[in-house]
């Protein structure tokens, strides 16, 4: 029966968001994020029913309701945890890596010579995998939340640098031309023309360092941390068996990565209302 009704509830959810995708009102902004919340629901809905179903040992695929209790009873654990990776690990990266990162872009738009030099040292830094990049950022820096910030920027700086770099120099030669006529020197065109026209790019690379700087700091402490953080409780949590703590965890981490990401995105809409992307 359990699984008639997980049928009935996946057709159900899928009528209802056909319905809302197809009907007159769909391009208002209650109903496009009506989609997805109801989607979310019925997949929720339907992983309870199927689990219960057919008796999954929780060790290998818990109950989203016992994933939802222990969130409930572990809150002030699962708070510290947060504020330990996301806050101080990965939000600390982020904004180091991103300042850095847009500095060295101004540094090498100015000079070929370093353009020609970092890009390719770039491409090579950000092919380095973290599993061997974190342990030793652990060595130097200790075990506490600086090492995961530095990871956390190293990870971030080359995917932004990259974009700014190419951003600026997204103008024409007749725009340039044009600031010159106008008697323009170098940092009035980069305010005014060029900086504007690399906003764009500037978003992509930060909204892809956004997932990259949750990535790294978690798996950074994989290989060393204090008794709390993201990281350790998967890891230790994992140990235990304890796969409902493990997937609290997830679930966290996968609200602050949408969260993120919205809020860099909000943000683009707001400063690159002219571009056509946005219209």
């Amino acid at each position: 029966m359990a699984t008639v009704g997980a049928l009935v509830v996946w057709g159900a959810g899928w009528w209802l968001n056909v319905r809302l995708a197809n009907g007159p009102r769909s391009d208002q902004p209650v109903i496009r994020a009506l989609i997805p919340a109801i989607f979310g629901i019925t997949v929720i809905l339907v992983w309870e029913l199927l689990v219960w179903a057919y008796d999954v040992n929780p060790v290998i695929l818990p109950a989203p309701s016992s994933i939802g209790a222990r969130m409930i009873i572990e809150g002030p654990r699962l708070w510290a945890d947060f504020q330990q990776t996301i806050i101080k690990g990965a939000m600390t990266g982020y904004v180091i890596g991103g300042l850095a990162a847009f500095g060295v872009a101004i540094l090498a738009d100015r000079s070929d010579f370093l353009t020609r030099g970092i890009l390719p040292v770039g491409g090579f830094m950000a092919a380095l995998p973290i599993v061997g990049t974190a342990p030793i950022f652990v060595k130097w820096l200790g075990s506490d939340w600086e090492s995961k910030a530095a990871v956390v920027a190293v990870m971030v700086f080359f995917p932004i640098l990259v974009n700014t770099v190419a951003g600026l120099k997204d103008t024409s030669a007749m725009q340039r031309d044009l600031m010159r006529t106008y008697g323009a020197g170098y940092w009035p065109t980069l305010l005014k023309l060029r900086l504007p026209a690399a906003m764009p790019f500037i978003f992509n690379g930060l909204k892809i360092a956004t997932t990259l700087a949750l990535i790294g700091a978690i798996v950074a402490e994989f290989f060393g941390s204090p008794t709390v953080g993201m990281g350790f409780r998967i890891s230790t949590s994992f140990g235990q068996l304890a796969l409902d703590m493990v997937w609290a965890e997830i679930v966290i981490a996968a609200l602050a990565g949408s969260g993120f990401y919205g809020a860099i995105t909000l943000i683009e809409k707001r400063v690159t209302f002219w571009h056509p992307s946005q219209r």
